[in-house]
C-alpha cells in the first residue's frame, strides 16, 4: 500500500468512527430528551459512581498508607541496626592493605546476605569519592546485575552532603532479568580505614505490599461494579414502577387528543398512581360528555341555521320580488314612500348578505368546511376580484392598483375561498379608503407566497386592530350602516385563511390607512407558523413595485405588460388581452397608484341595485376612524370568535 493510499485509509477510518460518535451523541441526547426514567436512572449511576470513587479513593489512600508506613518502619529499624553492625565491624578491624579491606568487607557484608531476618534485600557498597585516591577497594554489591546506577543519584547527592539514614523509593529488578518491581533503598556512609568513606545502601523489596495494595483496589474495583448495577438495577425498577404509569397516562391523552373518547387509564390499588387514574379517568368521562353535548348542540345549531335557511329563501325570495318591483316603481311615489322602497330594496340585500354569512359561519363552527384543493393563479383571481369590485370603486372614488415584481404566481387552494378572502380584503379597503388609492401587492418566497390589500383611508388604532378580525364586531356602533356589510367578512376570511394553513395579518394607522396581508403556503398540508416569515412587509412599500394592473376613474381595468411579455396593448398577468373582454375601451395609459385621483361622480343612488358582489359575498366589518398613532401587526391565525 502506497503512502497516499495508506493516509486515505486512516482518514476514512477516522471519518466513520467520528461518524459513530456523533451518532451516539445525537441517540444519548435524544434519549435523555425523551425519556425520564433514563435520564432518573444516568443521573442515579452518574452521583453513585462518584460517591464511590470519593469513597473508594479515600479508602485506597488509607490503606496504603497503613500498608507502607507498617513495613517502612520495619525496614529502616531493621537498616539502622544493620548499619551499627557493618560499621562496628569495620571499626575493629585492624586490616590495612587491599586484599585485608576487600577479605573484610566481603565477610561483614556477606553476613548481611545470609542473613535470615529478610530474603527480600540486597546490598550495594560504592565508594564515595573516586579523585581522592581513598577507594581502597572497589563498588560491590550482593547481585551482579545491582550497580552504583541502580542507587538513585538524588539519595547519593544527599549522602555525600550530610551524614545520616535517609531512603527513597524506587523501581529495580530484584532479579536477574526480571521485571522492575517498587523498592526502597535505604543509605548511609560508612568508613572503612583512614576515613576512607563509603555508601552503604540496602535495596528493600516492596512487592508484597504493592500485590496487597493491586489486590485491594482490584475488590474495591469489582465492588464499585457491582454495586453500581445494583444501584442501577434498584433505580431502574424504582423509576419503572414511577415512569410507567405517567407514560401510560401520556398514551392516553394523546389517544383522547387524537379523538379516541372511550380509551381509560387501568386502575388497581388505592397508591397515588391509582388516584391519579381514577381521577384522569373521572375527567375524561367529563370531557366526553361535554365534547358528546357540544357535538349535539352544534349539530342542532347547523341543522337550526339550515333549516332557518331554507325556511327564509321562499319569503325572502317573494320579498325581494316585491322589493325590486317597489323599487322600480319608486319615482311614482311621494318621497315617504320613495325613501321606504329604497330602505327595503337595500335591507333585503343586506338580509340576504347576512344569511349567507350564518350559513358559512355555521359550516367552521360544525367542522364541516373543507377545502377543493386546485393551482390557483393569484393574478387570475386578483383580477376577477378587482373587476367585480370596479362599481364600489366607482361609486367610492377610489383607484385600485396591482403591483408586483412576478408576472405569475401559482398556490396550491381552493380558488372559491382564496377569492373570498381577496374580495372581503379589497371591498374593506374600498369602503374605508375615504377615496384614496387602494393598492394590491403580491410577493413570494420559496415555500410561501403574500397578498397585501393597502388602503389610505381613516386607518384603524392598536385597539381596533386586536378586535378587527371578531365576529360582529364594528370600530363604531353608532355609526350609519351606509358603508360596511354584516361584520362577518373579515371573520370568514381568517376561517378561510386558517383552512389554507395561512396568516392574516393587519396594520393599521389612524389617517395613515390599514393594510392586511394574506400569507399562505405554496403546497397544501404544510402550515405556516409562527418563524416562517411572509414575503411582504407590513405595510409593503407598493411604490417600489412595478404596476400590473389598475382601474381608471371610470372603472375600467388595464392590464399592464410584464418585462418578459410583449408590448401589445392590454396584455395581462395571465396572458388574456384587455382588449378581449367585452365591453371594454381600447387601452388606455396605466392609472398611477398613489396621489389625487378624479373619479368620475357616482349617482346618488345606483342604477339597479349595490355594487357588483358574488352572491354570499358580504363586505367586511371593516376599520374605521379614531385614536392615534401607529401600531404594531395584529395576525389572525387564532380564533375568529369574540375574545373575552
Amino acid at each position: 500500500m502506497t503512502a497516499p493510499e495508506a493516509a486515505r485509509t486512516r482518514r476514512s477510518a477516522s471519518g466513520r468512527l467520528g461518524r459513530r460518535l456523533r451518532l451516539g451523541r445525537t441517540l444519548v441526547a435524544r434519549r435523555w430528551r425523551q425519556s425520564l426514567q433514563f435520564r432518573a436512572l444516568a443521573v442515579a449511576l452518574s452521583l453513585t459512581a462518584l460517591a464511590f470513587f470519593v469513597t473508594g479513593s479515600f479508602l485506597s489512600h488509607q490503606i496504603a498508607d497503613r500498608l507502607f508506613s507498617d513495613r517502612l518502619e520495619q525496614v529502616l529499624a531493621g537498616a539502622s541496626a544493620d548499619f551499627e553492625d557493618v560499621q562496628a565491624s569495620f571499626d575493629a578491624s585492624d586490616a590495612a592493605d587491599r586484599d585485608e579491606l576487600q577479605a573484610l568487607a566481603a565477610s561483614t557484608l556477606g553476613a548481611l546476605s545470609t542473613d535470615g531476618s529478610d530474603a527480600q534485600r540486597r546490598w550495594i557498597l560504592v565508594p564515595m569519592d573516586y579523585t581522592s585516591g581513598q577507594a581502597l577497594i572497589p563498588a560491590q554489591s550482593q547481585s551482579p546485575w545491582m550497580t552504583s546506577s541502580t542507587v538513585p543519584p538524588e539519595l547519593q547527592e544527599r549522602l555525600a552532603a550530610q551524614d545520616g539514614v535517609y531512603w527513597q523509593p524506587a523501581s529495580v529488578p530484584m532479579s536477574e532479568n526480571g521485571d522492575e518491581v517498587p523498592v526502597i533503598v535505604v543509605g548511609t556512609v560508612v568508613e572503612l580505614q583512614q576515613n576512607a568513606r563509603y555508601g552503604l545502601y540496602l535495596v528493600y523489596d516492596f512487592s508484597d505490599p504493592q500485590r496487597t495494595l493491586d489486590a485491594m483496589h482490584a475488590v474495591l474495583l469489582l465492588s464499585v461494579v457491582v454495586l453500581l448495577l445494583l444501584v442501577g438495577a434498584i433505580v431502574w425498577y424504582v423509576t419503572r414502577e414511577v415512569v410507567r404509569p405517567v407514560t401510560s397516562t401520556a398514551r392516553v391523552a394523546e389517544l383522547l387528543a387524537e379523538g379516541d373518547l372511550g380509551v381509560r387509564m387501568p386502575v388497581s390499588g388505592a397508591h397515588e398512581v391509582a388516584r391519579l387514574a381514577r381521577s384522569f379517568n373521572r375527567m375524561a368521562d367529563s370531557l366526553q360528555e361535554q365534547i358528546v353535548q357540544l357535538e349535539h348542540l352544534s349539530s342542532m345549531q347547523q341543522t337550526f341555521v339550515s333549516d332557518v335557511s331554507h325556511e327564509l329563501r321562499t319569503p325572502l325570495t317573494t320579498v325581494r320580488m316585491a322589493a325590486e318591483v317597489l323599487f322600480n316603481a319608486r319615482e311614482d311615489f311621494d318621497p315617504v314612500n320613495r325613501r321606504s322602497a329604497e330602505l327595503l330594496y337595500h335591507q333585503v340585500d343586506r338580509f340576504d348578505a347576512l344569511l349567507a354569512d350564518l350559513l358559512e359561519i355555521s359550516r367552521f363552527d360544525a367542522g364541516a368546511a373543507r377545502l377543493e384543493v386546485a393551482n390557483v393563479e393569484l393574478f387570475s383571481v386578483i383580477q376577477d376580484v378587482v373587476e367585480a369590485a370596479a362599481p364600489l370603486a366607482v361609486s367610492s372614488g377610489s383607484v385600485i392598483t396591482v403591483r408586483s415584481g412576478l408576472t405569475r404566481c401559482t398556490v396550491q387552494g381552493d380558488p372559491r375561498r382564496l377569492e373570498r378572502i381577496l374580495r372581503n380584503l379589497v371591498v374593506n379597503a374600498l369602503e374605508h379608503g375615504e377615496g384614496r388609492p387602494v393598492e394590491v401587492v403580491v410577493a413570494e418566497a420559496d415555500a410561501v407566497v403574500a397578498v397585501a390589500v393597502r388602503d389610505h383611508g381613516i386607518g384603524m388604532t392598536e385597539e381596533e386592530a386586536e378586535k378587527v378580525f371578531n365576529r360582529f364586531w364594528r370600530a363604531d356602533p353608532a355609526r350609519a350602516r351606509t358603508t360596511g356589510g354584516t361584520g362577518l367578512g373579515l371573520a370568514i376570511a381568517t376561517e378561510d385563511t386558517r383552512l389554507h394553513g395561512g396568516r392574516l395579518d393587519v396594520w393599521g394607522a389612524p389617517g395613515e390607512g390599514a393594510c392586511f396581508r394574506l400569507t399562505l403556503p405554496r403546497v397544501q398540508g404544510r402550515r405556516l407558523g409562527p418563524e416562517d416569515p411572509s414575503p411582504l412587509p407590513l405595510p409593503p412599500a407598493a411604490a417600489e413595485l412595478p404596476e400590473r394592473a389598475g382601474t381608471t376613474p371610470t372603472g375600467t381595468l388595464v392590464l399592464v405588460p410584464g418585462p418578459a411579455e410583449p408590448a401589445g396593448p392590454g396584455t395581462g398577468p395571465d396572458g388574456a388581452a384587455a382588449g378581449d373582454r367585452a365591453g371594454d375601451p381600447p387601452a388606455a395609459d396605466p392609472v398611477p397608484a398613489s396621489g389625487p385621483q378624479t373619479a368620475a361622480p357616482a349617482p346618488e343612488e345606483p342604477a339597479a341595485g349595490r355594487p357588483a358582489q358574488a352572491p354570499g359575498a358580504a363586505p367586511p366589518g371593516g376599520a374605521a376612524a379614531g385614536g392615534a398613532g401607529p401600531q404594531a401587526p395584529v395576525r389572525a391565525d387564532g380564533p375568529a370568535g369574540p375574545r373575552p
